[in-house]
């Protein structure tokens, strides 16, 4: 039960975060009019969508068998999307609160099942 569970999230994780890296790799209009939204400039969207990618690739090569690679993935994404909220929250850009804090919710729980795995 607890590696479906690890598998699941993890997989889940991985698509959100190539998803979102493939949206800004491509300047999709609706990542550029956030990263306005809270103050970044447009000049940061593909390198944090490189991160975005090396975190999935990471969580990607924890389930295909190193571990260590895996966890550390996960809490780099971790890292990365509590700062997203945190620029939601010094921005005041309060409406859109939950996509960020979905990924991390995301990150929190694949960090959590890799750990335990």
């Amino acid at each position: 039960m607890l590696f479906i569970t690890y598998v699941a999230v993890t997989a889940a994780t991985i698509a959100a975060n190539a998803g979102m890296a493939a949206a800004d790799f491509a300047k999709a209009r609706f990542v550029l009019g956030n990263s306005a939204e809270v103050g970044l400039p447009a000049s940061w969207v593909p390198y944090l969508g490189a991160l975005k990618m090396a975190g999935a690739a990471g969580l990607l090569l924890g389930l295909a068998g190193v571990p260590f690679i895996g966890i550390a993935a996960a809490a780099g994404l971790v890292l990365f999307f509590v700062g997203a909220v945190a620029a939601h929250v010094r921005a005041r850009v309060f409406h859109n609160l939950a996509f960020p804090a979905g990924y991390l919710a995301l990150a929190v729980a694949s960090l959590v099942s890799a750990v335990a795995h």
